[in-house]
């Protein structure tokens, strides 16, 4: 639903932003209405994460205004936005799992009388906002650390609604959610729009904006380049322009034709992983990708994790170059040539705190060594060596990975194995938390290392993705290979199908 009124709820007229003489926002502008959901887009590093923060009053402005229902307001503390009505949920959810879902809805305005809380008004007020998101059988008492992450967000969004809010800030919301969830937050977000509610929603999943966004602003290195788009009315390759600055007209690049001859990198026989999957056998050959198509949970993480070491199989082998590995040794498998791409790289991949050439050496700092010492200077000579073939963005060494937006950060870890010399290469969702630019950038990159001999696996949640990316796919049901197809021979729709079906039996 969206309110036509002649006040706008929000409007953001020519915000900056620098930090440490760097200019986050160079002057971006943004309109939202009461009842709509405005999708804010822009590539990783564009300033998106920065107008957040300052809508929300982590940062103030250095120019510019912020006109709140028809007023100009100093946002000065996050407190100050939440009292104004403005509530955030992050990408990285902030909430309590030690604490109940009543505990962590009202935490920092608990209901309480002369010091002492007020624990049953507190439950059945939770139990009010959860059954307005249409999660009422939830039990207010339940430990938010025992929720998936799509019921985390439900108890974030009922933390917002515990207030009176006019406007939710949502980063990246559907980034660890399955399609079923997705689906839920939608209809949620549907709810909350009819009751006047206004939504702005950043994602990088421009199929998502179709189904879920009214209007549409982009910012491209700290400036809109567009505020207040229709979305029905406005093409994808109009969008990628504004985001990027040029037309991106093939996202996936051309595969390179695989040698007859190509020899066998990878070999899979016979895996299992109790509790997850079961007989997974397959091969890939020196530039040939592979790639693993299902549902969240239908065990493709495990089957990547399994093949590198990082689980010890029930039973089965995998073999690189002709040599059987032992089970539940990634040593073994870095040592062997195998490289993998964690799903979760902040957490999995990356020590985020230490700089970048420190992270693209983690595999190899024996290279690196003489009599105990590492020879920083030779460490840096070969991440600059990468930094500049893989393009990374901004390109100092000594730059902590933790400030490099998602799509460099993936960077980061190719660029750690090319180093290693990988020639099997387990990539799970490497576009995760990507803009449409970086993506693009990836897919190039995993094309080129499959293009020079690389023999190739790769998961994602996107299974537009794996059959773009790939030249053969296994279709994953239920931990079980339900089926092994060139990726030309097969579509969503009959991805999707064979997974059901494999359900349902």
């Amino acid at each position: 639903m969206i309110n036509d009124d002649h006040v706008a709820l929000l409007e953001v007229r020519g915000i900056t932003k620098a930090f440490a003489g760097v200019q986050a926002l160079k002057g971006v502008n943004l309109t939202v209405r009461r009842g709509e959901v405005h999708c804010v887009l822009g590539q990783n590093g564009a300033g998106k994460s920065t107008l957040i923060k300052t809508l929300s009053g982590v940062h103030a402005p250095d120019a510019g205004e912020i006109v709140w229902q028809g007023e100009e307001i100093t946002i000065s503390h996050p407190i100050a936005a939440l009292d104004l009505g403005i509530a955030t949920m992050y990408q990285e959810l902030d909430v309590v799992d030690g604490l109940t879902i009543a505990e962590n809805i009202f935490l920092g305005h608990e209901r309480s009388t002369g010091g002492m809380l007020r624990v049953g008004e507190a439950n059945r007020l939770t139990r009010e906002l959860l059954s307005r998101l249409g999660h009422g059988d939830i039990p207010p008492t339940t430990e938010v650390g025992q929720l998936s992450a799509a019921n985390k967000q439900i108890v974030s969004m009922a933390r917002a609604l515990s207030r009176d809010t006019k406007l939710i800030i949502m980063d990246e919301p559907s980034a660890v959610l399955d399609s079923g969830e997705v689906k839920n937050l939608f209809r949620v977000i549907r709810d909350l729009t009819a009751q006047g509610i206004a939504v702005v929603y950043i994602s990088h999943r421009l199929e998502e904006i179709r189904q879920i966004g009214d209007r549409i602003s982009v910012i491209k290195d700290g400036r809109s380049t567009a505020s207040g788009l229709s979305v029905a009315d406005t093409s994808t390759p109009e969008l990628i322009r504004l985001m990027t600055g040029r037309d991106v007209a093939n996202v996936f690049p051309p595969a390179s034709p695989i040698a007859v001859n190509a020899p066998v990198l990878l070999e899979v026989d016979d895996l299992s992983l109790r509790g997850a999957f079961s007989s997974v056998s397959f091969t890939v050959r020196a530039g040939e990708i592979v790639g693993l198509a299902g549902l969240v949970g239908s065990g493709r993480s495990e089957i990547l994790e399994t093949i590198f070491g990082a689980r010890k199989a029930t039973s089965g082998t995998v073999s690189v170059a002709g040599r059987t590995l032992p089970a539940g040794s990634v040593d073994a498998a870095v040592r062997a040539g195998m490289g993998f791409s964690p799903e979760e790289r902040k957490s999995q991949g990356l020590l985020l705190d230490e700089p970048l050439f420190k992270n693209v050496t983690l595999s190899t700092f024996g290279r690196f060594a003489r009599g105990g010492v590492l020879n920083e200077r030779a460490e840096r000579d070969a991440a600059r060596e990468q930094i500049a073939a893989l393009e990374l963005r901004p390109g100092d060494p000594d730059r902590p990975a933790r400030t490099l937006s998602g799509g460099n950060q993936q960077k980061i870890l190719l660029a750690r194995w090319l180093v290693h010399g990988t020639t099997v290469l387990l990539l799970d969702e490497p576009t995760r938390g990507v803009d449409v630019g970086a993506r693009a950038e990836i897919y190039t990159l995993v094309r080129r290392l499959a293009a020079a001999g690389t023999a190739i696996v790769v998961v994602s949640s996107e299974i537009e993705e794996v059959l773009g990316l790939s030249d053969r796919v296994l279709v994953i049901g239920d931990g079980e290979v339900l089926t092994t197809t060139n990726a030309s021979d097969i579509d969503e729709p009959g991805v999707l199908d064979l997974v059901l079906k494999g359900s349902a039996a």
